[in-house]
Order: structure tokens, then sequence, then C-alpha cells
């Protein structure tokens, strides 16, 4: 393999992505954890799989930050994960310190590296990622968008008893309750959603999208979604590593578009080496806007929740 791909986090959502991006053969994976022996028993189950799976990417489990040297893309999604009643923002304060430290230590040994990032609180997190490692803001991405129009996606094949692969949605804003899933803009083999569903239905799988997390984490009880989002962060990887100028919604750091500075919110962007390569602007109606500054605000709280405790 000539590409390298390190996951920062051995947990679910991280053995997950080296799993996925393995078996996608789209690089060599060095999955890194504090938990000595596991990250390296997961690697070492992984590589035991691959001549069932068919591929031979090979999958290195780390307590250090040494093997990941030279790694194209670094996915972070360490941190602790969310328990039932609890709310994403609830986890800013833990999360922004193992961010922040992990982000320091891979940065210093992949200078060029893209840095995607799925720990939650995830828009905070990405402006604690980019002052860790102060790389253009280019090349850090946060994974959410991607999640949250699949959620959206599959609920709208359910829904038309359809195939997801014929579904096509867009949810923009911040990782949380305030997320804008765009019905307007979403269709079915072309076919606008408005056209297909009532408004009160539309508004039901919206509500849905928002709470899609929440909804896994009540079910699970002990855990959160971990397929799904690390589904997620591979395509994006995916989108990186091989120049694919795929257009997906991610959370990408703003300089005055859609009106907005300095902040990382979820909007479509074109992805590919060297993470996001144009950020997509689309005429938003009077509604659409306002949710999306509604979000925005969110946003905002968090990372100046950030500032006040030093990050």
């Amino acid at each position: 393999m000539l590409q390298k791909i390190t996951v920062i986090g051995g947990g679910n959502v991280g053995a997950t992505c080296a799993q996925r991006a393995a078996e996608k053969e789209l690089a060599d994976v060095v999955l890194v954890d504090v938990v000595e022996g596991m990250p390296q028993g997961k690697g070492l189950d992984l590589c035991e799989a691959a001549p069932i799976e068919k591929h031979d990417a090979r999958v290195v489990g780390a307590n250090d930050f040494k093997p990941t040297a030279g790694s194209d893309v670094i996915i972070v999604t360490a941190g602790i994960a969310r328990k039932p009643g609890m709310s994403r923002d609830d986890l800013i304060k833990t999360n922004a310190g193992i961010v922040d430290s992990v982000v320091k230590a891979a940065a210093k040994e992949s200078p060029e590296a893209v840095f995607i990032i799925v720990s939650n609180p995830l828009d905070a997190m990405c402006h604690v990622a980019l002052k860790a490692c102060g790389f253009p803001p280019q090349r850090v991405i946060g994974m959410a968008g991607v999640l949250d129009s699949a959620r959206f996606r599959y609920f709208i094949a359910e829904a038309l008893d359809v195939s997801v692969e014929n579904c096509h949605a867009f949810v923009l804003g911040g990782h949380g309750d305030t997320m804008v899933p765009l019905p307007r803009l979403s269709n079915v083999s072309g076919v606008p959603l408005p056209e297909l569903l009532p408004a009160d239905k539309i508004a039901q799988l919206c509500q849905r999208t928002a709470q899609g997390g929440a909804e896994i984490v009540s079910l699970l009880k002990t855990g959160s979604a971990f397929y799904a989002p690390a589904s997620a962060a591979v395509e994006m990887a995916e989108a990186v590593l091989k120049d694919k100028k795929k257009v997906l919604p991610c959370a990408a750091y703003l300089t005055g578009q859609y009106g907005y500075n300095d902040l990382f919110i979820g909007v479509p962007v074109k992805l590919g080496q060297g993470g996001v390569l144009d950020v997509l602007e689309i005429k938003l109606t009077a509604e659409e806007k306002a949710a999306l500054d509604k979000s925005a605000d969110a946003v905002r709280g968090l990372v100046k929740v950030l500032g006040e405790l030093g990050f």
C-alpha cells in the first residue's frame, strides 16, 4: 500500500473505521489507542480476516504515534461516547482535552495529513483540532453531514419503500438538534421529495433525522452509533485519498460563505486531495437560512465555551 490512514481511538467507531477502510483496500491502517494491547489485538484480528475478505491492506495497532508517521488521512474518533440523556454538548469538557492532545501528537508525525474529526460535539471539536494542529483550515474537516444525510436518506427510503440508492438528501448545519435537513433539495431519482410525501410526513422524517443519534443511544443504552458514523468517515477519507472531488456535506471552516466567518458548520463541499477544495453555496429560502443561522448560533455557543476552557 502506498497510502496510510491513521484512526485515533480503538473503540467501536474507530475499529469499524479501520475495518471499512481496510476492506475497501483504501490504504494501510494504523489504529491508535491508549489501552495497551487493545488496538494491537483488533488490528491482528482484522488482518486475519483479510484472506477471507480478499484484501491486502494491513492494520497495525499502536499505543503511541510513531507508527502513524506519514499518514495521508487521520480520522479522530477518540473521546467518551454519549450516554442516555446526555447531549453532545455535555461531552465538550472531556473531549476537548482528548482531541487537543491526540491531534497535536498526530500532526507532529504527519504534517501533510488531512484530519477528519468524528469526536463529539463535532463542530466544536473541529475548532479544537484546527488550533491544535496549526494546519490550513481546508485540511481539517468534520464528519457530520454525511452521516446525518445518510440517516435522512434511509428514512426517506423506508417511508417510500424504495431503494436507498435512489434517495438523495442534504443536511446542513451543526451536528446536533439544530441541524437543517433540506427536503426542498432532496429527491428520489430526481423526483423532488415534496412531490412524493405530504408536508407533515416530511416534517416527521426531518425530526427523526435530527434525533437520529439520540434514538440509537436510547436503544443501545450502553453506547452510541458506530456503524454509520464509521462508514461516513471512510467515505470522506476515500474522497481525499482518491482525489475524487466528491460533493459531500461536511463541517468545514467558513470564511464568509453563507455569511459566516471563522466557524465550522455543515455545508456542501468538494472533497479531494488536500481536503476541502471548494465550498458550494446553495441559495437558501428565508426559512432555511433562519434555521441555519440558529444552528450556527448553537455552534458559536460551544466555541465560546471552548474559549472559556482555554481551547
